[in-house]
């Protein structure tokens, strides 16, 4: 997991990004030290969660094992996962994230529903590390 980047659990799982207080840019992933708008001078930049719910922007899926720092066992086959770009229509963004598991390129559309749910990105005996998955709207986890 990385820290500050979620909150939440079941229907209150959010992303969480930042509001520049000047312009009203939202940004993901948050961004703590300046604006990233070229056009602000800058403002306080505040915590936000973003909706909980956009549309597919765009998808497609990986076809290949990416390389470090993407965590895999190089001894087992490599799986395709489809990869879904959401535009958040409040927050006027796009945001890259994995399908649930079982949802395929099949299965998407562009304009289609989605919701943002909580994931597993890996885990060993330990460790269980936590992100975020896009799942369209009506389907169960």
């Amino acid at each position: 997991m990385v820290a500050g980047w979620f909150t939440g659990e079941g229907d209150e799982f959010r992303l969480v990004g930042t509001r520049c207080s000047a312009c009203r840019s939202v940004f993901f992933p948050r961004e703590d030290v300046f604006c990233r708008n070229p056009g602000c001078e800058g403002g306080d930049l505040v915590a936000v969660s973003l909706s909980g719910r956009g549309r597919i922007w765009s998808y497609t899926d990986t076809r290949y094992r990416p390389p470090s720092p993407y965590v895999t066992n190089p001894e087992l086959p490599w799986e395709p996962y489809a990869l879904i770009a959401v535009e958040l229509e409040a927050e006027r963004i796009v945001v890259l994230g994995q399908a649930v598991p079982g949802v395929t390129v099949a299965d998407l559309a562009v304009g289609m529903e989605v919701e943002v749910v909580p994931g597993v990105l890996s885990e060993d005996t330990e460790t269980i590390w936590t992100t975020w998955h896009w799942r369209p709207t009506g389907v169960a986890v």
